[in-house]
């Protein structure tokens, strides 16, 4: 408040609007007020920032650079790789409109290269001289005092920073500290004041503890208090710069990926994402870094007090070669990188920690036998249906606060009493296809005598399924992964989060009936999808279910856990010259018109040259016009015509809207070709009398699912009798098609022996390989029972 007037940073109010271009409802102006003010008024009253989202509003930053992150392996000289990255992420955030201060290491380790340098080009020039020959002696260079090396090495190391920030058109100032600067009032002020006045020019601050004069650091002197903190080395002179600057973030960055539970050298340690005041009670610490005076004990300490002084603060790895360059800008963007210190703590557990309880109660899921996964399944369908009023209720609430969504997201959105049954028949379904899914004896061969083989389905572990504005996907996915002994961690839109919450609730009451509560968990925490993507060795196989954007993010997300999807769904319709009329119409039809959003409708029609000024083709066009359907012409198309609907941007275009394309082929051969050039190898269909030209297309295209008369609606893993599907595939291994059960099972091999060694059959062995093919019996499953088992 100011003069009357709501300003931020200074600044009125309406400079933090959206342009004039766009209309803004009250409510969405009230709650975007509400979000700046937050933050805002956050940061002016010194708290730090609760989430990682949230750092995207840092506006003063200060990172720390650790010895270990600016000194070689050798301890002797400078990193520049790595620096010269540091130094171009620190650009760019300070041309964003940020303060950017560094507090760097590295004097030392850069006067020791040149003093180690000049020692032994005197003692080389000395040995010539006083021989008189050639061949110089050994030569070794004496210990090297830590202070005279900072002396020499700090005009060194400024003048490579200032060449390095040169390169951005960004100036550096250097400032130089010690205990002293901050402990006396008076120069406090004054280092203050210098600071902030080069934060107004628009100069990057690069401040360094002055090691030339400073005293050796006394023991244990890390903290005194609340109020005060001894500058013993970079990282409590980071966090008392921070807080004397009021700075937002202070990122921290050393030679370990962040803080861990345990020493990380340790077998069982793991990395901890947030840190809390009160949990440094719970962890141990391992040995300080190979260079520099702080170990991860002095770093939390420091954390903690520049946290309780209003400063965000994240210790991340600052050596690791793929994520150098641009470990600072992840960390300011709100990436899951290091370790977040936070002072709020989520009521629920972290992702983290949904996924260890996931897998553990997966594991015993997997262990029951398969009629008591089928109890599980039916009791959840029955809730669909008993509890369908109270999920319609929170569908309600859901579909009113998404009214500005787009007619293709709102019909995903949606669900009905109708929707919910024939949610419910799937289910069962699955239930009757989960008898024989785990366990089931795929191979049996008698390698050699009293030693056999089998080959039988196992789940694939823990399965992350992120899925946009599909309330009807979590009860699908639930039921495939509870048949297929698979934990599951489901990640939903924001858009359905009330029908999300009251799914899974009735999902975890049906699995509590043979105590595996925790088998699904639903991901409700910020955790950005690109993070989720990162927990490699917590999840087995991610199953995405949305847009093609989406899609694709989680592709170039996922870099080392598998992705299972497709994504785009252009699908597409040939209309041979053979083709019968009534059929045309209704597959025609039904493929675009029935439900436009899918991923299995039709997106482009092709239609055979001779066809074209024909009744057959009228009949098409009109019956497109009745429906609404507004149709794109693709280039040959467009030749044939005098006035011509718009022509179409890009014959690879998924609508999921009523729209498609139109365009002309000359045989089926080019319809083939075409649908490979253009297509995304979901679903085609063939429509035609013509049983050679049917099976021709059949055979030749390369399509996940490829249909002669016969919608492309039928791609669907409830209609192909799977119950349901996790989503259609596109890929060329594990699944193709839509996925159901047998999608989300691989296999392990079992050999039983009677002491045998791979000795046993070598050259001099008594036995010989026999190989022989066994029958496969299956167990018989026991008759299901719905009755609870307490």
């Amino acid at each position: 408040q100011d003069n009357g007037g709501l300003s931020l940073s200074g600044q009125p109010l309406s400079l933090f609007l959206l342009p004039q271009t766009l209309t803004l409802t009250l409510t969405h102006a009230r709650r975007l007020v509400t979000c700046i003010l937050s933050v805002s008024l956050a940061r002016a009253n010194g708290n730090s920032f609760a989430h990682r989202g949230e750092l995207r509003q840092a506006k003063r930053i200060v990172v720390k650079l650790g010895s270990a992150v600016v000194t070689r392996g050798d301890e002797c000289g400078l990193a520049l790789g790595r620096l010269a990255s540091v130094v171009e992420q620190v650009a760019m955030l300070q041309n964003q409109g940020r303060e950017m201060m560094i507090v760097t290491s590295g004097a030392v380790a850069f006067g020791k290269q040149r003093l180690r340098h000049e020692i032994l080009l005197s003692q080389s020039v000395r040995q010539a001289l006083h021989s008189g020959q050639n061949q110089l002696k050994d030569m070794s260079v004496p210990v090297l005092e830590a202070r005279a090396c900072a002396a020499a090495g700090q005009s060194g190391l400024m003048a490579l920073y200032e060449a390095m920030f040169t390169q951005y058109s960004t100036c550096t100032a250097q400032v130089l500290v010690t205990n002293l600067d901050f402990h006396d009032d008076q120069k406090r002020q004054n280092l203050n004041s210098t600071l902030q006045e080069l934060l107004r020019m628009n100069i990057v601050p690069i401040i360094n503890t002055n090691d030339a004069v400073v005293p050796p650091p006394e023991p244990n002197s890390d903290l005194q208090g609340v109020n005060v903190i001894s500058i013993k080395d970079n990282d409590s002179l980071a966090a008392r710069l921070a807080v004397e600057m009021k700075a937002d973030l202070l990122i921290a960055l050393s030679d370990v990926e962040g803080l861990y539970d345990s020493p990380p050298e340790s077998d069982d340690a793991k990395l901890i994402d947030i840190f809390y005041p009160g949990d440094q009670q719970s962890i141990t610490y391992g040995t300080k870094s190979r260079v520099g005076l702080g170990g991860m004990e002095a770093k939390v300490k420091a954390a903690l007090w520049a946290l309780q002084g209003g400063t965000s603060v994240v210790i991340a790895n600052g050596t690791h070669p793929k994520v150098t360059g641009h470990v600072i800008t992840d960390i300011v963007e709100g990436k899951k990188v290091g370790t977040f210190f936070s002072e709020v703590k989520p009521a629920g557990p972290t992702v983290e920690q949904q996924t260890e309880m996931a897998r553990n109660s997966g594991r015993t899921l997997a262990a029951l036998h398969p009629d008591q996964r089928g109890v599980i399944i039916c009791h959840l369908a029955d809730l669909l249906v008993e509890k369908k009023e109270e999920i319609l209720a929170a569908n309600k609430t859901d579909m009113d606060l998404a009214a500005n969504l787009s007619s293709a997201l709102l019909n995903r959105l949606s669900l009905s009493p109708a929707k919910l049954n024939s949610l419910a028949i799937g289910l069962r379904q699955i239930a009757v296809a989960s008898q024989d899914s785990v366990g089931r004896v795929l191979r049996r061969t008698r390698v050699a005598h009293n030693l056999e083989l089998e080959q039988i389905t196992v789940p694939i572990g823990v399965l992350l399924v992120i899925f946009e504005a599909r309330p009807d996907c979590l009860p699908q996915v639930s039921a495939l992964a509870i048949a297929s002994g698979n934990a599951l961690l489901a990640k939903g839109g924001k858009e359905a989060a009330n029908t999300n919450r009251v799914l899974h609730e009735l999902t975890q009451e049906a699995l509590d009936i043979h105590g595996v509560k925790e088998a699904v968990q639903l991901v409700s925490t910020r955790e950005e999808v690109e993070d989720l993507c990162r927990l490699d060795k917590m999840i087995d196989l991610i199953i995405p279910r949305g847009s093609s954007e989406l899609v694709r993010n989680i592709q170039r997300a996922a870099k080392s856990i598998p992705v299972l999807g497709h994504s785009e769904g252009i699908c597409h319709i040939y209309v041979d010259s053979e083709a019968a009329i009534d059929k045309v119409i209704k597959i025609v039809r039904d493929s675009k018109c029935d439900y436009p959003a899918a991923c299995n409708a039709m997106e482009t029609l092709l239609v055979h040259r001779d066809i074209l000024r024909t009744t057959l083709f009228d009949q098409i066009i009109d019956m497109l016009r009745t429906e609404r359907v507004k149709i794109h012409a693709g280039p040959r198309f467009a030749s044939y015509l005098t006035f011509s609907p718009s022509e179409v941007k890009s014959l690879r275009t998924e609508y999921g809207d009523l729209e498609c394309c139109i365009e002309v082929v000359d045989s089926m051969q080019e319809a083939i070709d075409h649908i490979h050039r253009y297509g995304s190898s979901h679903t085609d269909v063939i429509v035609t009398e013509n049983e050679d030209t049917a099976e021709q297309f059949l055979q030749q295209l390369d399509s996940a699912c490829v249909f002669w008369n016969a919608s492309s609606r039928f791609a669907d893993g409830y209609r192909f009798g799977l119950g349901a599907e996790v989503g259609i595939s596109t890929a060329r291994i594990h699944a193709r098609g839509p996925v159901g059960l047998e999608g989300l099972l691989t296999t392990k091999w079992v050999l039983r022996g009677d002491g045998h060694t791979a000795a046993d059959f070598s050259e001099h062995g008594t036995l010989k390989y026999l190989h022989e093919n066994l029958p496969v019996t299956q167990p018989q499953p026991r008759q299901m029972t719905a009755q609870r088992e307490d």
